[in-house]
């Protein structure tokens, strides 16, 4: 029998304080994530004859309704893979794995695939977690817990909770990362049988594919005996991460919550009583007050970065300082950051966030990347394929994680578009009767910016056609990767490129960009040309 869903809360309570350092941390529009499903397969083309004025929605498009009032219309839609769904051909296995660059997605446990088994319109997310009504009511001073879900997926017969965590490793490896980072909650309950089960998952979906031990020192309160004892059992399946000359890696988050000499307990009871061997690679939140005192005891250090595009400077020190106390780095990428909870946001600026941390990583020489997070709804940072995404921010990190593995840039094969964009203005509020307790930009981020950007990979220059609302314009692209950025407008977003009269890739938003709103939705959505019927 399934057991009930523990809330998640562990991420929610980090805090620190440094120069660049997160507070780490949801949308009652149910509906915004229910019913824009039905709208999916449409057809429409704001350029031709077909679409009506320009920002005219599509005639069976999504209404204005409330949150989740029709949660049962959401249906799971299969994505039909071709292998051309990128700008470029992935590397083969063997080219991207092996090598001295590694890329790790942080896995948070309180949001796999599926919660309960159940039909995804009526499932656990839809119920609780994406409307104000959840759980009771508990969240309904900010609108609902979640504003995005994972990609819905089909009740499953057997050990569905196992087969869904197959399907998540199977997923990131498809897209070359090399494992998950395990976020560590407890030692008992739910989330920590779910660590057991991610490690058998990865042992018999993907061979070879790692999961790094990561405890999550904000939520763990033990000694390191017991703490030791625990992370040995997990060291026994074959998943677990080592280096080559067999050592357990162990990624502490908030490692500065102990002093060394506690972590050094850890790992000597390991080595004594286990036979255990490590390398301690401490995740701290703030890195360059740590650096020095940490490193006689560990072989690489990272920090949980900064998810503000006009924050990613820091890095350069970050990977130097690491380096020169002869230690593996492992940067942090992000994709954005909104917490309705916490009432806490990021300026992402569209898709900069993320191509500005892979931009340090590689520039910087950096020797690890952790993608930071797979799937931490609760801060709205996933890169794990979503109902509000699709794959975009994980196929976009497909192309830099190639750079950063090979040294190579890709060829760009497959001319591709991809749109993203808020579905309401920065400075929104919801309408009285709505949401209370409203998200405010986090101290030091960038301005915040109501923008569409049309992020182009062209195998040659062409023209890129935007529709944003009833603003029409056209731009000269080049050939390569090209970000253009334009005014957001209410209505319907959509990017055409064409060359020499004839249309290469095309895509349009699947959610409308409203002036009216019932609950703050921070978070960028996006779409690609390359994935049509994704979500």
């Amino acid at each position: 029998m399934a057991q009930a869903p523990v809330r998640p809360w562990a991420h929610h309570r980090r805090r620190a304080t440094g120069r660049r350092v997160l507070l780490p941390g949801a949308f009652g529009l149910g509906l915004l994530l229910i019913c824009l499903l039905a709208g999916s397969g449409m057809a429409w083309s704001p350029f031709g004859t077909d679409g009506g004025s320009a920002g005219g929605k599509p005639a069976a498009g999504p209404s204005a309704q409330g949150p989740a009032d029709r949660a049962g219309a959401l249906t799971p839609r299969p994505q039909r893979v071709t292998g051309k769904e990128l700008p470029f051909d992935l590397p083969a296995p063997a080219t991207l794995r092996g090598g001295h660059h590694l890329v790790f997605a942080h896995y948070f446990t309180p949001y796999p695939l599926s919660l309960d088994n159940k039909p995804a319109g009526q499932d656990y997310y839809s119920r609780n977690y994406l409307t104000a009504r959840g759980e009771h009511g508990k969240h309904a001073l900010y609108g609902g817990l979640l504003r995005d879900r994972p990609l819905p997926v089909a009740p499953r017969s057997g050990d569905w909770q196992l087969a869904n965590l197959q399907q998540e490793v199977r997923t990131a490896r498809a897209a070359g990362i090399d494992g998950f980072s395990v976020d560590i909650l407890a030692l008992t309950g739910p989330n920590w049988e779910r660590v057991n089960l991610l490690l058998r998952a990865a042992a018999s979906a993907a061979p070879g594919f790692r999961i790094m031990l990561m405890p999550d020192m904000t939520s763990l309160h033990t000694d390191p005996t017991t703490l030791a004892d625990a992370l040995a059992g997990l060291a026994a399946s074959p998943a677990a991460h080592r280096l080559g000359d067999g050592r357990l890696v162990i990624s502490p988050f908030k490692a500065e919550a102990h002093d060394p000499g506690w972590w050094s307990q850890l790992t000597t009871r390991l080595r004594t009583q286990h036979g255990i061997r490590t390398a301690l690679v401490p995740l701290f939140l703030d890195f360059t007050a740590n650096a020095d005192r940490f490193a006689p005891i560990s072989y690489g250090f990272s920090e949980w970065g900064n998810r503000s595009y006009t924050a990613q400077a820091g890095a350069t020190a970050d990977v130097a300082l690491a380096h020169r106390l002869g230690k593996t780095w492992m940067q942090p990428v992000s994709v954005q950051d909104a917490r309705p909870n916490q009432g806490v946001y990021d300026e992402a600026g569209n898709t900069a966030t993320l191509r500005e941390g892979w931009g340090h990583a590689i520039d910087d020489g950096a020797d690890w990347v952790q993608l930071t997070t797979w799937n931490d709804y609760s801060e709205g940072s996933q890169f794990a394929p979503s109902l509000h995404n699709g794959y975009v921010y994980l196929d976009l990190s497909s192309y830099y994680l190639t750079r950063f593995k090979t040294g190579q840039w890709p060829k760009i094969v497959r001319d591709t578009v991809y749109l993203t964009s808020r579905v309401q203005f920065a400075a929104a509020r919801p309408v009285p009767g709505g949401q209370r307790k409203l998200m405010s930009p986090r101290a030091g981020t960038a301005a915040p910016r109501d923008t569409v950007e049309a992020l182009t990979f062209l195998t040659a220059p062409a023209d890129l056609d935007t529709v944003v609302g009833t603003d029409r314009r056209s731009h000269p692209v080049p050939a390569g990767v090209r970000a253009t950025v334009v005014p957001l407008h209410t209505g319907w977003s959509a990017a055409t490129v064409r060359r020499d009269g004839r249309t290469v890739a095309e895509v349009t938003s699947r959610h409308p960009v409203r002036s009216q709103v019932r609950v703050q939705d921070l978070q960028y959505y996006a779409a690609s040309s390359g994935r049509p019927d994704m979500p």
